[in-house]
Parts: structure tokens; C-alpha cells; sequence
């Protein structure tokens, strides 16, 4: 099944882990924040098959839960697929 993937940048803390475990998937842009680079951070493109692990890597390394990731396209929201409960 495809993964699709996209940084928070609201969220984002700039660390590094991300680009040091996945250097081909994850930068910074011009603003130092974290972006996936394949797809200018737009959520549309899966990640190669062959790079899976490296980004399953980088997902776990983030100590601020950035990297958002589902089985379908992002489409520029980050928060596309996050759920929120009412009170």
C-alpha cells in the first residue's frame, strides 16, 4: 500500500533527525523547517517503495510528531486525516 507523507511545519522544531535518517526524502526549505523534498511538502507523492524504511525511520525519530503519513494523498493539509473529538 502507497504511503503518502507531508511535514507540519506549525509543528515542526527543526531538529534534523528527519533528513539525518531519511536524507533523500526530507530537507529543510528556506525557512530552516523540515519539508519532504520529493514533493515540495504537498502530500501528493508516495514515497518510493525502496526508501520505506528510511522514512518509517525518520517518522519515529521526530520528537514533535511532524511527519504526518496516510495510504492517500495529503493534498497540502497536513491535518487532512487527524481526528478531533467534541466536548
Amino acid at each position: 500500500m502507497a504511503i503518502f507523507t507531508i511535514v507540519d511545519k506549525d509543528t515542526c522544531i527543526a531538529c534534523g533527525a528527519c533528513s539525518l535518517a531519511a536524507p533523500d526524502l526530507f530537507d529543510y526549505d528556506e525557512e530552516g523547517l523540515s519539508e519532504y523534498v520529493p514533493d515540495d511538502n504537498t502530500g501528493m507523492s508516495a514515497v518510493p517503495e525502496e526508501k520505506e524504511d528510511d522514512f518509517l525511520d525518520a517518522y519515529e525519530e521526530c520528537p514533535s510528531s511532524s511527519i504526518k503519513y496516510a495510504n492517500e494523498p495529503f493534498h497540502r493539509d497536513p491535518l487532512r486525516f487527524e481526528t478531533t473529538s467534541s466536548s
